[in-house]
């Protein structure tokens, strides 16, 4: 439930840096802003995922699997740190765009795009990546229960929370599509 509040003009490095962080330059764009924030997650993971694979191959194997739990401790403790962040700057971007859940504000959507990929390994296709995307958008606008409810939430909390929810929804999907491929 979006509500308008007064919007202000930017004061600072800090609403600077909040705004920066809530649209990810892509907020402004027209057409669906939150579908262009899921695709900037979409992009990290790529990276994320290629970089992933190529330090893999180049472990030997008996060191695999405590490289693997390295990088996904890091990235846990990572995208535990940018969901604060990301709520922070939805809190405090609420004045700055003169919204409670401002179309231009699309961390929540970042964030809740990302939650799907830690359901999947980095090994993944681009069709289980694209699944992923479909399944979190087709959850971030459907808002099945309690989803919807979780956007009464005050400040960046209710931004977030719904689209990290949705994350969860779509990532259960996508994690048993890739496991029954698997079994195929």
């Amino acid at each position: 439930m979006k509500t308008e509040v007064e919007k202000r003009a930017p004061n600072g490095a800090l609403d600077y840096i909040s705004l920066a962080l809530t649209t990810f330059g892509v907020g402004y764009l027209p057409l669906a802003p939150g579908t262009w924030g899921s695709m900037v997650a979409v992009g990290f993971y790529a990276i994320l995922a290629s970089t992933f694979k190529g330090v893999a191959y180049t472990a030997n194997l008996q060191s695999l699997e405590s490289t693997v739990a390295t990088v996904h401790a890091i990235i846990l403790v990572t995208f535990l740190l940018f969901i604060l962040a990301g709520i922070w700057a939805a809190t405090r971007s609420i004045e700055l765009l003169g919204n409670s859940d401002a179309s231009q504000a699309v961390v929540d959507e970042v964030i809740g795009q990302l939650i799907v990929f830690l359901f999947i390994p980095f090994t993944s296709s681009w069709l289980l990546i694209g699944a992923g995307f479909l399944f979190f958008r087709v959850f971030d606008i459907w808002k099945p229960y309690p989803i919807d409810y979780l956007q009464e939430l005050p400040g960046g909390i209710g931004v977030c929370a719904d689209d990290i929810l949705a994350g969860v929804y779509a990532g259960v999907c996508v994690s048993i599509i890739h496991a029954i491929s698997l079994s195929l």
